[in-house]
């Protein structure tokens, strides 16, 4: 079977909705991993490719972060659908070249949907769009590299330039990153973190010490009961499902708590299995609560309010290893039910099953993703959920714990690098001493207010190093209007994204190496490394040929950026391009966890970074875990409203958009749909079917501004069985309804899961 060449641009006029589905994985899962990689890569690219995936001596799935089993535990086939989406786009053989820019202005594919642009294949050359030009034209190296540096040495202050990050950056390219941005004099370094798990770092850094989770995946097999609140593995983290039907194996009980039903929550069939191929495959979720969005903390509020009331406390725990128990059980005292089922959208006989379940349980772990950390009261939710493990001790305890499932490849180990803008003073510290400069103590600005200083002329530079920040950010035309106010926009990308297509007055795109490929430096073939959502750290090697000639690594454009940008630096720039085993030297004696680093990624699977908390160690309030008191808080909502929640299609990863198809919510050839409860439809005088504009009304934080409205034009209504009083639809094209200023408390994450909005038919 050959590669089929990129395809043309489509809208949503084929679209069609089918049934649900109610299993996730099995044999359709494979043959649409297969299918899509054989046509971007080629039958014998695939094989070659696929059976180094998530192996020891190949490389990491540049998809999400989820963890890889001990090298001995591992499949042959140690993917997911989504992750052989996402190798198959990084290791096509389609090709962006000069002549394609030269036929295609920035205007016309400005024009062209995202999923279009991802599909036209690699990046081959760096590419510059003059001040005033309609197209970008092909530009050597030394002239790109030059353009940056002349600009950034031309700033007034180096906090006029802002050096974003995704995830998928390595360890050795995010550490040479922060390095070159704070000798050059700001910590404006915001990431893809900022607009995800923000909230979740904030809440446990305040809490138990540490912004990550502590569990292994050897605890959630070993588990009694598991909770997963905000979240969907069958899309997101598809290898997690595994993880769960083990657990189920052993034993654990699983509650999704989810305003939408879904299908990898459902039943599993695992397609490495005889039941996932020709049986009827494993039900995971025991329970399903359909909770209200954002009513999760009224929910774990009221849990808390139940354990306290029938004793089951771990009262050692409580007493040796936490503090504030006595303000924390005196707001628990009692509960509101009618406001708590309100919050909810849950009966109080569901809250009260819970309740039991946890009661019940000597092992708890509580998994979360967005659908929690995206709302103004995120970070308090986040430690109400907290609360009820530190009630029963589920901290530092085995098959027990918090798990903030991350997303993007390495975002946990850009942040353990120094990715951040509100650095701490110990990290700057042992950077100054390694490097001898002086690095500034002044906080950044983070995603959110990237935009700010951008529209409001603070800020003149924008570079980033990977993502597609246009599309990740909500607001979007406040974003885009924002990046066009730039003298300089520049972005390191492996493919053509939306965000290349908005420009400063001057731009360029700098095509880089992906994980799939060979990196050779001065010292020979390099490998490179990556913290998955549990603190694993383990090597990648890529082994594919570059995609081509003139590409160069991340890290090798950091370090010739740097070097000519800061021609009186002290840093051997061109040292550590040529051999990343410096890079590492230098980690291992800045950040904390990482001695002996080349040794120790030398073993199978890597080594664990120290989670002080599994030892029940929290450096916070004397070196005891905090319980926090909240008042509840949950989303209002006016008559004739619903809670608008933005989501990911199955066919899509973060911004990329793999294919047009949502295959286990039964939506086929377009995207511009919302999920509405049939009741809900009924009430608001619609119809399934039906094409409406989705509006968002917002008066700001404090309800005190003026009504202001944002519109998405032209969606299909598919009545589906999501919470009463919510709906759903996929972002990136609903981004643009969610204010650039309503953002979750303390985290400053845009609240993407609770965006009031009204239905207008057309």
């Amino acid at each position: 079977m050959g590669r089929k060449a990129p395809l043309e641009d489509v809208g949503d006029t084929d679209l069609e909705v089918e049934g649900r589905r109610t299993t996730a994985a099995g044999v359709p899962a494979v043959g649409r991993a297969m299918r899509i990689s054989v046509e971007q890569m080629g039958t014998v690219r695939t094989a070659r490719t696929l059976l180094r995936l998530n192996q020891d001596k190949g490389f990491d799935c540049p998809g999400c972060a989820w963890p890889d089993p001990a090298p001995g535990a591992r499949h042959v086939a140690e993917f997911c659908e989504n992750g052989a989406k996402a190798v198959a786009e990084e290791a096509t053989l389609r090709r962006v070249t000069p002549e394609f820019f030269a036929e295609h202005s920035i205007e016309s594919l400005r024009e062209r949907s995202d999923h279009w642009l991802g599909q036209q294949g690699r990046l081959t050359t760096p590419m510059h769009k003059p001040e005033g030009a309609a197209h970008y034209e092909p530009v050597t190296w030394e002239r790109a590299l030059g353009i940056v540096a002349r600009h950034l040495r031309e700033l007034d202050d180096p906090d006029e330039a802002i050096f974003y990050t995704s995830g998928r950056t390595s360890n050795e390219a995010a550490f040479v990153y922060q390095l070159f941005v704070r000798e050059l004099g700001t910590n404006n370094l915001p990431d893809c973190s900022n607009m995800c798990h923000e909230s979740s770092g904030t809440a446990l850094l305040e809490t138990i010490g540490i912004g990550k989770g502590t569990v292994t995946l050897d605890d959630l097999t070993s588990a009694d009961l598991i909770l997963i609140a905000g979240q969907n593995p069958g899309t997101n983290h598809p290898r997690m499902l595994s993880t769960l039907e083990q657990a189920k194996g052993n034993g654990a009980r699983i509650v999704s708590i989810n305003p939408l039903p879904e299908a990898g929550l459902m039943t599993f069939r695992n397609p490495q299995t005889v039941r996932g191929v020709v049986g009827t495959g494993t039900p995971l979720a025991d329970r399903h609560l359909g909770v209200r969005l954002g009513g999760d903390q009224a929910l774990f509020q009221a849990v808390g309010h139940l354990l306290i009331e029938r004793g089951a406390v771990d009262e050692a725990f409580v007493a040796e290893h936490t503090t504030g128990f006595e303000a924390y059980a005196a707001a628990r005292a009692s509960v509101d039910w009618p406001t708590t089922v309100a919050a909810t959208g849950l009966t109080e006989a569901e809250i009260r099953a819970l309740a039991d379940d946890v009661a019940a349980a000597s092992r708890v772990v509580v998994c979360w993703a967005m659908g929690i950390t995206q709302h103004r009261h995120a970070v308090a939710t986040i430690q109400d959920m907290l609360n009820v493990l530190l009630l029963g001790g589920h901290i530092g305890r085995e098959g027990a714990g918090v798990c903030p499932v991350r997303g993007h490849s390495n975002v946990q180990g850009d942040r353990t690098m120094g990715i951040f803008e509100r650095p701490a003073a110990g990290f700057l510290d042992s950077l100054d001493a390694e490097f001898g400069i002086r690095a500034p103590r002044e906080h950044g600005v983070d995603a959110v207010d990237t935009v700010r200083a951008l529209r409001d002329g603070r800020a003149k530079v924008f570079f980033a190093m990977g993502g597609n920040f246009v599309r990740a950010m909500s607001d979007s035309d406040v974003t885009e209007s924002a990046l066009e106010t730039a003298e300089l926009t520049c972005h390191v990308s492996t493919k053509l994204n939306r965000s290349h297509t908005v420009t400063g007055r001057e731009a360029l795109i700098l095509p880089t190496l992906g994980r799939t490929e060979r990196d050779d430096q001065l010292a020979g073939e390099q490998v490179v490394t990556v913290e998955d959502s549990m603190a694993m750290v383990h090597a990648s090697r890529g082994r594919l040929a570059p995609a081509s000639d003139t590409l160069l690594s991340e890290v090798a454009i950091v370090c010739e950026l740097a070097r000519r940008t800061l021609p009186e630096s002290r840093v051997d720039w061109s040292g550590l391009r040529g051999d990343y085993r410096r890079i590492r030297g230098h980690i291992s004696r800045v950040v904390p966890g990482f001695d002996r680093f080349e040794e120790r990624i030398a073993e199978p699977g890597g080594f664990q970074l120290p989670i002080p908390p599994r030892q029940r160690e929290f450096q916070v309030d004397g070196g005891r875990a905090r319980f926090t008191v909240h008042p509840l808080e949950y989303p209002a909502c006016p008559p004739g409203r619903l809670l608008l929640q933005t989501v990911r299609s199955h066919d899509q990863y973060n911004t990329t958009i793999y294919g047009l198809d949502d295959h286990y919510r039964g939506v086929k050839g377009g995207r511009r749909v919302v999920f509405v409860n049939p009741a809900d439809l009924a009430d608001l005088g619609l119809v399934d079917g039906q094409v409406v504009d989705i509006v968002s009304e917002w008066r700001g934080l404090d309800g005190e501004a003026d009504l202001t409205e944002r519109r998405a034009e032209e969606f299909r209504v598919v009545g589906y069985p999501t919470a009463r009083g919510c709906a759903a639809a996929y972002f990136p094209e609903t981004n643009v309804l969610v204010p650039l200023d309503s953002t979750a408390r303390g985290s400053n994450t845009p609240t993407s899961k609770s965006v009031v909005v009204r239905l207008e038919a057309r």
